[in-house]
């Protein structure tokens, strides 16, 4: 259970700081898809960063060995990532 606590507790908080910046609205996606308004791409670059700071700031304390994180499956990230974003696009949210 502990293995599945933390990342559940990050993606909460995660997804409430989305929701708190407004980033759910239907305006700021569209907006975003149109190339008129990059916030959302901002926040997600942002999160992105921090992110990969984190990870490497854990390694350096000795809580975390990158060699325990499994290689990506690129393809697969393709092909989900599209349908996630071809999804949203349609759907406008």
């Amino acid at each position: 259970m502990e293995t599945y606590g933390v990342p559940l507790l990050i993606g909460f908080f995660f997804a409430l700081t989305l929701q708190k910046a407004g980033l759910g609205h239907y305006n700021k996606i569209v907006n975003q898809f149109r190339f008129k308004d990059n916030t959302v791409m901002k926040f997600m670059l942002t999160g992105i960063s921090v992110g990969l700071v984190g990870i490497y700031l854990l390694q350096d304390l000795g809580a975390l060995k990158i060699d325990q994180v499994s290689s990506t499956y690129i393809l697969g990230n393709l092909i989900g990532g599209m349908i996630f974003g071809v999804g949203m696009a349609l759907a406008g949210t």
